[in-house]
């Protein structure tokens, strides 16, 4: 944690903008050195708002610049004197909560704030002790945040700012009754924002219950999949999937990356195993690995000595690995917010990708709900093995 005597000396002369967006000269200066020059149409938007205290409904797709959103405003109502949790942003995933815990740092380190990550899958010790030194700002999973308010490690009578991150997803994984814990140990008067890709019943019943007279903004049509996205079919027989699967590996990622999408934790133990009788090198990712397992194959991953990772829905939600290439629905996904989800993960932030999903004799009814919901943009092809 950087602390306030640390931070570098700026100077008088620092911007103090950020486009259109006016930021504080710290942030400015954070936001040079991050390499930002233009903010993205969610920031534009969202930074005033929260700016001015507003309560902010978001939705916007993965790879979209959201994290600055809410944490360029984080950070400018930090009171780094005041030795307090001061926000607190809940997220789906340990990963994405250590990738959000990271940039606010980035963005605070000129300030001097102090971000917390909490999460599972690691001793709580270390956590307890951030915290005690003082931290401004908490990004945890909802499990972990609610054992330290059990445990009184963690206080959020001072919170003025709660964040809601990729808000679906951790109702898709059942941490309702924790978010509604959490929320009801903050101060009624906080400010609220909720980011979500997708805005269906039970996100809408938590902006109803705990948002106040909220702005909402959209970025993009809910279900809009990312413009640069090219996205393919292959109708494939069952018993042929994996031997399909690595003939198109071998022949079309071409030095890309890939994320396969599956199902079950045994589903991708399987498919590793047998991916790599064809030789390809891939890992699997999944829950029931411990976290250092885990970190080590997104290590590998994200420094691009692993090309090729297997994950089931829940564990790759919140990776944030913009350069894959490649997203091949294994798995057919099993509605179209799935499938909008799966495939943002690539073509982020402008970039090229491909989007493969894989059609058994079993996926016929999904593949007529992809054909007229997605239209002309799904292409079909032919696997090299039926070649």
């Amino acid at each position: 944690m950087k602390s306030a005597e640390t931070a570098p000396t700026l100077a008088p002369d620092a911007p103090t903008s950020f486009g259109p967006v006016s930021v504080s000269r710290e942030v400015a200066q954070a936001l040079h050195v991050m390499g930002y020059q233009e903010p993205t149409p969610v920031q534009v938007q969202c930074i005033p708002l929260m700016n001015a205290n507003q309560d902010v409904v978001a939705q916007a797709r993965t790879g979209t610049g959201k994290t600055a959103s809410f944490g360029i405003p984080i950070v400018e109502k930090v009171d780094t004197a005041l030795k307090k949790v001061q926000a607190i942003v809940l997220a789906p995933t340990r990963e994405l909560a250590v990738q959000v815990k990271d940039e606010l740092q980035r963005l605070g380190q000129f300030k001097g704030v102090g971000v917390v990550a909490c999460y599972g899958g690691q001793p709580i010790g270390p956590q307890i002790t951030a915290l005690n030194a003082g931290a401004h700002v908490v990004v945890g999973t909802p499990g972990r945040v609610l054992d330290h308010l059990h445990r009184r490690t963690l206080s959020l009578a001072e919170v003025r700012t709660a964040v809601l991150d990729e808000a679906d997803e951790m109702l898709d994984i059942g941490f309702l009754p924790d978010i509604e814990r959490i929320l009801r140990q903050t101060p009624r008067e906080r400010q609220t924002a909720l980011f979500s890709a997708t805005m269906h019943a039970a996100v809408r019943g938590i902006v109803h219950r705990h948002l106040r007279s909220p702005s909402w903004v959209r970025i993009g049509e809910e279900l809009q999949t990312a413009p640069k996205v090219q996205q393919v079919y292959y109708e494939v027989w069952d018993k042929d999937k994996v031997r399909g699967l690595a003939g198109l590996l071998h022949q079309d990622l071409n030095g890309g990356k890939a994320l396969l999408f599956l199902r079950t934790q045994a589903g991708v133990d399987h498919l590793v195993r047998s991916l790599q009788r064809h030789d390809v090198r891939v890992a699997g990712i999944h829950g029931g690995m411990t976290q250092p397992q885990r970190s080590s194959v997104m290590r590998s991953f994200k420094e691009g000595k692993l090309k090729v990772l297997a994950a089931t829905n829940v564990a790759a939600r919140g990776l944030d690995i913009p350069e894959v290439s490649h997203v091949v629905n294994y798995d057919m996904p099993q509605n179209m917010e799935e499938y909008v989800h799966r495939i943002g993960r690539t073509a982020r932030m402008e970039a090229d990708g491909t989007a493969i999903t894989f059609v058994t004799e079993w996926d016929i009814d999904m593949l007529d709900t992809l054909i007229d919901t997605v239209g002309n943009d799904l292409e079909r092809g032919t696997l090299p093995i039926y070649d």
